[in-house]
């Protein structure tokens, strides 16, 4: 799974999560949103999502390395929910 950090703090820095909802639902809707642009529908959406939960985080007083931090621990927790099922 490749994470776009860079602009996953860009987004996140630059709009809320509400904002970053709406571009999620242009981007399904529409196959296009102001807040990311770069790639294909999916990626777009995947970096989106992430940058919703970060700005989340950070709306709840974490700092944007913490909120980063927490993003990607979350994400390995996923990832090992999965792991028992591949065999």
């Amino acid at each position: 799974m490749d994470i776009d950090i860079k602009e996953i703090k860009e987004v996140a820095k630059k709009y809320s999560p509400e904002q970053i909802e709406s571009c999620i639902t242009q981007q399904v809707e529409t196959g296009e949103n102001i807040c990311l642009e770069d790639g294909v529908s999916e990626k777009i959406i995947n970096e989106l999502a992430k940058a919703k939960v970060v700005r989340s985080f950070i709306e709840n007083g974490m700092s944007l390395a913490d909120a980063l931090r927490e993003l990607a621990r979350k994400m390995r927790l996923v990832q090992k929910g999965f792991e028992g099922e591949e065999k």
